[in-house]
């Protein structure tokens, strides 16, 4: 049985630690996301942007009083994303012992 393609936007560490988190939670806030990859601000934000691009997640830019507030969900199709990455990955690592 031939190898399942990996879904190359998730194929990134940082951009599949974030989905990773998102699966886990509701939302999550830009520096909660931040603390827990240990990802620098810049290139958290560049990944998230292609994540929102493809349609794995959705970004909404609000404010907490004067602070602005960048809440990440994922997307049904993120979902769906990450499940058969999940799934391909599986085959990569599946051992048949006999």
């Amino acid at each position: 049985m031939p190898f399942q393609p990996l879904d190359p936007l998730l194929h990134s560490e940082l951009r599949l630690a974030v989905m990773s988190l998102l699966i886990s939670t509701e939302e999550a806030e830009f520096p909660y996301i931040k603390e827990q990859t240990g990802a620098t601000a810049g290139n958290l934000s560049v990944q998230i942007d292609k994540l929102s691009a493809a349609g794995y997640i959705e970004v909404e830019k609000t404010f907490k009083g004067k602070r602005p507030c960048t809440l990440c969900r994922i997307t049904p199709a993120g979902l769906k994303a990450f499940e058969d990455y999940v799934e391909a990955l599986k085959g990569y690592l599946k051992v048949n012992i006999k």
